[in-house]
């Protein structure tokens, strides 16, 4: 066994002898607070007792001392709490099972949460509890159900907003990103207005989007997922070199962005712990808060056109913003590979459109002139087919 080995096995026992004897504390503490509390308990019962009419003022005798107690009132009371501490110390074994029992399945149930549901639960539970005493302030002095309505209403409405809250956390998280931002957009109105929009790994990674915001043409928030962010780290630390440039190129331009102040860049910490996948994610949180999804992911584009959700593609943006190419219109172009079909040219123009060259395989490494035959666009790009000039 290495050294390492050893040291962390002596922690861990050193761990597991610190919890067992804080265990062992708190179990002492709460046996004795427990006959504490069943001894003031017999003591109050004997001084209800020695009240009745069974014990008249002759027996009892002729008060003495500073609290004008009797012989018997302190025999009493000396006996009920000997009898209470003794009962409450043999009752204490089994209602410490039952705490113990009860906080093992609170701690369960609660770690099987997610911080998110937690913080959610909390606030539904206060403004359910808040609503419920609303209500039960007005009903306390009808007869008969004034004294139990509000506890009706308190665990009536404390669930129900406990439940919903956490039902509806996307919808809160998104309510209350809104509200932290309403201080800066008010400031920022007169001169910013725009909609809600959340980027996605791919934007960030391609860089444009921080040019894009620069320019002024992109109005924001820009809210940034943490699902994103994760995935941003993640690639970040990849063991592929092309990958982990990309992932640090990423988080520089979102730090880029955040510095710049030309838009609000925010990090929010809505997740979905039942959705796999980060474009799934996405699409959901875009629905949820009705904001839009900046991407130049093809895939992630049609998936959440096709569940609603408004899509900024960036190569869409890009492509508009090329000159327009027109059949009929001639241009001089190198030839730089072959094509997939028989006897194909391909070109390129400087913005990285591919040309498709008809029979143009011959003047590979060439610069012919050509003539536009058509145009393709999508979303994926712009493609240009054309034929050499006779």
């Amino acid at each position: 066994m290495s050294d390492d080995q050893r040291s962390s096995n002596a922690e861990r026992e050193t761990g597991k002898a610190r919890r067992v004897k804080v265990h062992k504390l708190a179990d002492t503490l709460m046996r004795w607070l427990i006959v504490l509390v069943v001894a003031i308990i017999f003591v109050v019962l004997a001084d209800e007792l020695i009240t009745t009419p069974f014990f008249s003022a002759e027996l009892e005798g002729e008060a003495t001392g500073f609290f004008s107690l009797t012989v018997l009132t302190v025999i009493a009371y000396v006996v009920g709490a000997l009898v209470g501490a003794v009962v409450g110390y043999i009752l204490s074994h089994f209602i410490l099972r039952l705490i113990w029992a009860a906080i093992h399945r609170i701690e369960f149930s609660l770690g099987s949460l997610s911080g998110q549901d937690l913080l959610a639960g909390t606030v539904g539970l206060l403004i359910g509890l808040i609503i419920a005493n609303l209500i039960g302030f007005a009903f306390a002095r009808l007869p008969i159900i004034g004294a139990y309505g509000p506890i009706v209403f308190n665990l009536v409405f404390g669930y129900a907003g406990m439940s919903i809250a956490v039902h509806k956390k996307a919808e809160v998280s998104g309510l209350l990103a809104n509200f932290r931002l309403g201080k800066q957009a008010k400031e920022r109105s007169v001169k910013k207005t725009g909609s809600t929009k959340l980027l996605d790994t791919s934007s960030i990674i391609d860089g444009r989007i921080a040019e894009l915001c620069a320019t002024g043409f992109l109005e924001g928030p820009l809210l940034v997922p943490v699902f994103v962010l994760e995935e941003l780290q993640l690639i970040a630390d990849s063991a592929d070199l092309l990958k982990r440039t990309k992932g640090r190129r990423g988080l520089d331009i979102l730090k880029q962005m955040q510095e710049d102040g030309h838009v609000d860049v925010h990090i929010i910490n809505d997740d979905f712990d039942d959705i796999q996948g980060v474009d799934s994610k996405l699409v959901r949180l875009g629905r949820d808060l009705k904001a839009k999804v900046i991407t130049n992911d093809y895939n992630l584009n049609k998936v959440a056109e096709l569940q609603g959700v408004v899509v900024l593609n960036i190569n869409d943006l890009a492509n508009a913003m090329k000159p327009a190419r027109v059949p009929g219109e001639e241009m001089t172009v190198l030839i730089v590979k072959a094509g997939k079909e028989e006897n194909q040219g391909i070109a390129y123009l400087e913005d990285g459109t591919m040309i498709v060259v008809e029979n143009g395989q011959k003047y590979i490494g060439m610069s012919v002139p050509v003539t536009v035959t058509s145009v393709l666009q999508t979303s994926a790009g712009r493609m240009i087919f054309v034929k050499v000039s006779d």
